[in-house]
């Protein structure tokens, strides 16, 4: 290759060299252009962004301190009202402080008067003693003479007409109670029954009633409280009770154990508890007999329940229960005639004698116990008044109450209906019964025997063996200290500890 060309071919090749480096420099300048044009727009936003930063730190800077300044209007505000309601205390604490200065100077001068109010009574009591040459003592006793000689004639002038006056009326009086008692004659006789027979069909199980060494009949009259008569006659086994719900439990567990023929005390008590429950039934059973009978709806339950009681209750001899349903058809018989109510009538006298099925729970006169009752359970206030009326120390204040009264005489009016006797045997039985039930620690007491003995259960719990004989000795002296009887009555403590567990 001759000189010219390499010449030539260098010489392009530095003429490229230089135009390359020409545009580069060119192209690193308008780079360099659009970066220093970025960098002062960063700096103008970021400017602009720290402006707005410091306005928004400066408006929470003010409002902050406004908030502050309001806080501390607010506590001063408070420390005010803190500093003026302490000097109103304290001004009352001042005031209050007079008024007991002020009240205990008055104190000492009501003391001071009193005092001086003493002194001259004293004084006035020495001139009195002086003058009439007399102490207190000896003035009041010859007042209390000169008194007496005054009103002694008086008194004795008053009690000598009191007695001619109770001359004058007793024959009157007498005559009275002739006639009521004359009004009173019955025509049909209802007997006291205080015995109930059960038969035997085979005399063998008069062996499993006694038991082995009397066992069983022990049982069964501890849980029954009725005297069981076996040997007595042949065939029949006798049960014997004042209280007539008990022999009728007594009779339907007997018949009971009978017709089972499985007898022991385990099984006695169960039948005991069923026969219970069986007698319950007919209660409530007879309550509603009696009240469909006469035609009276409506009753309470609870007043049904007393009323069914009255079945197994006797007033001198007379079934309660008859007799009641007896008064409430005749009741309606004259309510009818008279224009009164005929139901309050029906109804008053049906229930009048309610009080006789817890007589021996409460205290009070059995129509009085009445009255009680049928307001305590719901029954209509006019038979409530009926019924509390229908005896004379009650006065009388509706007509229906007047017809109670009546037809009551009438029902019981009927010769030989009301054995007095009976019902005071009756009496004696329940306030045996009554007495042991007074003292602490009894569980159930029952009076057998026609009220010769007094069989006590107490709660083991309660009693023990020491304080049961010590109990024996205070329910006898009571007993003879309170009633009256022929012969002895033997008080019989029962305590018996049960221990009962399950195996599972």
């Amino acid at each position: 290759m001759d000189p010219l060309t390499i010449g030539l071919a260098v010489a392009g090749v530095a003429i490229g060299f230089g135009a390359s480096t020409t545009i580069t420099k060119k192209r690193l300048g308008s780079s360099q252009d659009a970066a220093d044009k970025e960098l002062k727009k960063a700096k103008k936003e970021a400017e602009r962004q720290i402006s707005a930063a410091r306005e928004e730190a400066a408006k929470m800077a003010e409002t902050a301190r406004r908030d502050e300044q309001t806080r501390r209007r607010e506590v001063k505000e408070i420390e005010q009202r803190l500093l003026e309601r302490q000097e109103s205390l304290d001004k009352k604490l001042d005031q209050l402080d007079k008024r007991n200065e002020n009240l205990r100077k008055g104190e000492d001068e009501v003391e001071e008067l009193k005092n001086e109010i003493r002194d001259i009574r004293r004084r006035q009591q020495e001139k009195l003693e002086k003058v009439a040459k007399l102490t207190k003592e000896e003035a009041a006793e010859k007042l209390i003479k000169m008194t007496e000689r005054d009103i002694k004639n008086d008194l004795t002038g008053l009690v000598a007409k009191l007695q001619n006056e109770a001359k004058d009326s007793a024959e009157e009086k007498a005559a009275v109670i002739i006639t009521s008692a004359m009004e009173r004659m019955a025509s049909e006789v209802t007997a006291e029954r205080t015995v109930t027979a059960v038969k035997l069909e085979d005399e063998e199980m008069k062996g499993r009633i006694i038991g082995k060494e009397g066992r069983n009949i022990q049982s069964l009259q501890r849980a029954t409280g009725v005297d069981i008569m076996v040997d007595d006659t042949p065939g029949m086994i006798i049960l014997s009770s004042f209280d007539p719900i008990r022999r009728e439990v007594a009779r339907v567990a007997l018949e009971m154990l009978l017709k089972d023929g499985r007898v022991h005390p385990g099984r006695i008590e169960e039948i005991v508890e069923k026969a219970q429950k069986l007698v319950q039934k007919d209660v409530v059973r007879a309550g509603e007999d009696a009240a469909r009978e006469v035609g009276v709806i409506g009753i309470p339950k609870d007043i049904l329940q007393l009323l069914g009681e009255l079945k197994y209750r006797t007033s001198y001899g007379q079934n309660v229960l008859k007799h009641s349903t007896e008064m409430a058809h005749i009741a309606g018989v004259i309510a009818e005639e008279v224009g009164a109510d005929v139901r309050i009538a029906k109804y008053s006298a049906l229930v009048h004698d309610l009080g006789k099925a817890l007589t021996h729970k409460l205290e009070g006169k059995h129509h009085h116990i009445s009255g009680e009752v049928l307001r305590k359970y719901g029954a209509p206030e006019a038979v409530a008044l009926a019924a509390e009326q229908h005896h004379d120390d009650v006065e009388a204040t509706s007509v229906e109450a007047i017809i109670v009264r009546v037809v009551d005489a009438i029902s019981a009016s009927r010769p030989g209906a009301r054995n007095i006797s009976a019902e005071n045997f009756g009496e004696r039985m329940k306030e045996l019964e009554n007495i042991a039930n007074g003292f602490d620690g009894i569980d159930k007491s029952y009076a057998i025997s026609a009220g010769r003995e007094v069989r006590v259960f107490v709660r083991p719990q309660n009693v023990d063996d020491l304080s049961a004989i010590r109990l024996a000795r205070d329910i006898a002296n009571k007993i003879e200290s309170t009633m009256q009887y022929p012969g002895t009555i033997k008080v019989n403590v029962i305590r018996e500890t049960r221990a009962i567990e399950f195996a599972k």
